[in-house]
């Protein structure tokens, strides 16, 4: 399973990194993607919103296929979602893979015409920026799922939304296997049963 990072300047950090260390706690612990890519336009570095740098694996023109492509948000995405390479790159996986997007993400989503007639939502900021595109059902939610796009409110809900994609694909215990070892109970919800455990902080335990 080859799951992809699309990339680009100015992307807001945890968007980005909350999930990929979900996926590859996942990965790791259970089976989870054997591959995750990092993916640029071109292979050269990028700036996030907040000053760190990443260099992407691999140019949109060379990944070839996916299993499923994560698309931040952060200031950057408002250039990405008038970028035609971009825009059809995202395009095309959706037509075959799950395709997921944090924040305004869903603006980039939005620009390559895969949330019309869906039921989706974005950073609380920029709801109504999404709410501007016909054919959008804009929700105020954690995170929503319809078919297979993905949206999340902002910033660190994608973190959620990831948790909720891997209960999805691989099961509630295998979320909750990821979640354990991530540490991650901010709002309360348990994904199976493995918060119960004994090993587990009184904190993880509390319900």
């Amino acid at each position: 399973m080859r799951f992809g990072f699309l990339v680009f300047d100015d992307l807001e950090e945890l968007d980005l990194l909350g999930p990929w260390e979900l996926i590859g706690v996942w990965a790791d612990q259970d089976g989870g993607p054997s591959e995750r890519l990092l993916i640029g336009k071109h292979t050269r570095g990028i700036r996030c919103a907040k000053g760190l740098y990443l260099t992407p694996d691999i140019a949109l023109d060379a990944v070839g296929r996916l299993d499923a492509l994560l698309v931040p948000g952060g200031q950057g995405s408002r250039p990405a979602a008038r970028d035609p390479q971009i825009l059809e790159f995202v395009r095309a996986h959706a037509a075959r893979a799950p395709v997921l997007s944090v924040c305004t993400g869903a603006l980039i989503l939005a620009a390559a015409g895969l949330l019309d007639g869906r039921r989706a939502t974005t950073h609380f900021a920029s709801l109504e920026r999404l709410a501007g595109n016909d054919g959008i059902h804009v929700v105020e939610q954690r995170y929503v799922r319809d078919g297979d796009i993905w949206t999340s409110a902002g910033i660190s809900a994608g973190m959620d939304m990831t948790l909720a994609y891997i209960a999805a694909m691989a099961g509630v215990d295998a979320a909750g296997r990821v979640q354990r070892w991530a540490e991650y109970y901010p709002d309360g919800v348990r994904h199976g049963d493995p918060a119960i455990h004994a090993d587990m902080p009184a904190y993880v335990q509390q319900r």
